[in-house]
């Protein structure tokens, strides 16, 4: 298994492309911001193929690169409906103007082949099997991947911002709610294994044990608490 990812853009949005191996076909996660050059210098460096890009949500620090990236490589993307407008539609998705000097550097609409994301659905894709979750809280289309554990590899949560070490996605744009934060983390992220490695949207790895000792929002969720705490500020 290869997974190669990089933090990208104003935002250092982390972007990961997964293939079996070295010289094969990939999947690209969450180009966002700038992430253009970087993905084509990993696809040079390891030789891959893209067959597709996959989205964890629609917000601009994900979805920047995605017209560019298609493009070049023809491939589809894959969002969940209910984020879809985000791509055409940045603003709107923040609930105030990201900036006429940040928004002439995006290429803002859609790619040409979109496919829509179902809680529950296995993609098959690069011969890799991603287990889509939707886990709105952070925005209503909102959704994980997982991998498999397999020999040489321990399970993995791609969360987007779900879940990052030591916190959690922030709630307070428009479409996020912290209700639904606390059922997505309760119902997608509690039952994995401790040793789920997770990728998350922004800053560093880390593990599904880890979190279930350390993160305060994770903590909460397991002694079955509301949503009596302080929003996390972490990422867009």
């Amino acid at each position: 298994m290869l997974i190669a990812g990089f933090p990208a853009g104003a935002w250092g949005t982390n972007c990961f492309l997964v293939a079996p191996a070295a010289g094969e076909e990939c999947v690209i996660i969450d180009p966002g911001h700038q992430a253009a050059q970087g993905v084509e210098e990993t696809l040079k460096k390891h030789r891959l193929k893209p067959v597709a890009v996959v989205l964890t949500h629609g917000h601009i620090d994900h979805v920047a690169s995605v017209v560019p990236v298609c493009g070049a490589h023809d491939v589809p993307a894959w969002i969940h409906p209910e984020d879809r407008f985000m791509m055409s539609d940045p603003e709107k998705a923040l609930g105030r103007t990201i900036g006429m000097p940040l928004l002439g550097e995006l290429t803002v609409g859609e790619p040409d082949d979109v496919k829509e994301l179902a809680d529950g659905a296995k993609l098959e894709l690069a011969g890799l099997e991603l287990t889509v979750s939707h886990a709105p809280g952070h925005t209503k289309g909102s959704v994980t991947f997982g991998l498999p554990e397999t020999a040489d590899i321990p399970p993995i949560l791609f969360s987007g911002d779900l879940l990052f070490a030591g916190s959690i996605g922030r709630t307070d744009f428009p479409g996020g709610s912290m209700d639904e934060m606390l059922e997505s983390l309760a119902r997608v992220v509690l039952p994995l294994d401790d040793s789920t490695v997770v990728l998350p949207g922004h800053n560093e790895q880390t593990t599904i044990g880890r979190e279930r000792a350390t993160n305060p929002y994770l903590r909460q969720v397991a002694a079955g608490l509301g949503a009596d705490v302080d929003a996390p500020r972490r990422g867009m």
